[in-house]
């Protein structure tokens, strides 16, 4: 088949690496005009995904540029005395197999496994599907199937869904790219307030630092590409938490890569329509930041293209993959609102109680935190518990160059 898959960031290149693997023709259109490189904030990879990241050959290069961050300290507002936290063991109670790495870092990896072998678009956009694929500035196309995997503000979901349901969370995620010596290789430093958060890492293979700022608000009013609106909302938001933050926030006024949206979660149970589906946050993100949403996307993808390939018709491929994501979908989405809830307490005493837990939780011994953590798979196990099957055709990947 003729697959247009539209977004070149993390489902739709492993998404297009599966069915390329299966015998179909991809073609990934991106509206940037190049790979996206926004100063986006690290993501986590869990066991599902870093499986299907080994079967693709690339979690060698992936390990390489992991952020290496292995401590939290963090001062709570109107304190002197930070709380540090030993993070390998918060992520070994978590899961078996875990890899922290930037997410420009991971949308690269996975592009270059494809690259030969996929067709990519840059700058362009989908501007209708019908019995032709209509482009903003390309030539009108025929393809078999179309796939969204365009994130949160999908342009695919939003010309054959329409709008769908979304909860908003009550809070925003913001990440500023700042100078490299503001952040230390292996630590994440912060300050941490009733309703608001902000922290400063680095990583030793990044030329920046990153910045990341989260903090509880009612709705904002704002345009997704409003980028002047969104920092002095940022500014708005956590000005006054700490003096280090303030100079934080001066950064604003440079160059340097931004980002910012709210934490959303996507409601919709049915991610297909003809021969139209979605994928990763463009179907079911359970929320930036808080619910494991870049493996769920990596997984989805590999999903997505196993059941395309495991016989029978599209529609029938389509219902197989709702069906085999759903609870999966459903769980994350729980998960992450209890996420919520705990990395933005809105009271001094939740600030003390999830900085003093995590440094309590760090001082155990491994060999009692993670047995403790299994006995949960609906909660800090979560990630784990999601199987990756086998598709029969698929055999171990190549490394990618």
């Amino acid at each position: 088949m003729r697959v247009l898959v539209s977004g070149a960031s993390i489902a739709g290149p492993v998404l297009a690496y599966w069915l390329t693997r299966h015998g179909h023709e991809v073609t990934v259109v991106e509206r940037s005009p190049v790979l996206r490189k926004t100063g986006g904030h690290a993501v986590d990879l869990f066991k599902p995904a870093m499986d299907i990241s080994e079967r693709m050959g690339v979690l060698p290069r992936i390990e390489t540029l992991a952020t290496g961050t292995t401590r939290l300290t963090y001062l709570r507002e109107g304190t002197r005395k930070p709380l540090s936290a030993d993070v390998t063991k918060l992520f070994a109670a978590a899961s078996d197999r875990h890899v922290e790495v930037m997410r420009d870092d991971l949308s690269e990896i996975y592009h270059d496994a494809t690259r030969k072998d996929v067709e990519y678009v840059f700058g362009d956009s989908i501007t209708s599907i019908g019995d032709e694929v209509t482009f903003e500035t390309g030539a009108p196309r025929r393809f078999d199937l179309v796939i969204g995997a365009d994130g949160l503000h999908s342009n695919v979901r939003r010309l054959v869904f329409g709008e769908v349901a979304k909860t908003f969370v009550g809070a925003y995620l913001a990440v500023l790219s700042v100078p490299r010596d503001l952040g230390v290789p292996g630590e994440m430093i912060g300050h941490i307030g009733p309703g608001r958060t902000a922290a400063v890492y680095g990583a030793r293979h990044l030329d920046d630092a990153r910045a990341v700022f989260l903090f509880r608000s009612p709705e904002l009013s704002y345009h997704h590409r409003d980028v002047a609106r969104q920092k002095e909302l940022l500014r708005q938001a956590l000005r006054g938490l700490h003096p280090e933050v303030d100079s934080w926030l001066e950064h604003l006024d440079g160059d340097g890569a931004f980002y910012f949206d709210s934490i959303t979660q996507l409601r919709t149970d049915t991610w297909s329509r003809g021969r139209v589906a979605l994928v990763g946050d463009a179907a079911y993100c359970p929320g930036p930041a808080i619910g494991g949403s870049t493996s769920l996307a990596v997984l989805g993808a590999y999903v997505l293209a196993g059941e395309l390939s495991a016989g029978g018709d599209h529609a029938a491929a389509f219902a197989r993959y709702e069906n085999e994501m759903r609870d999966l979908v459903h769980r994350s989405r729980a998960f992450a609102l209890g996420v919520a809830k705990t990395l933005i307490p809105s009271t001094r005493l939740g600030v003390w109680g999830l900085t003093r837990g995590a440094q309590v939780l760090t001082s155990l011994p491994s060999w009692v935190v993670r047995p403790l953590a299994k006995l949960n798979s609906k909660g800090v196990r979560m990630h784990d518990s999601m199987r990756v099957r086998d598709y029969g055709r698929q055999g171990a990947g190549t490394p990618a160059p």
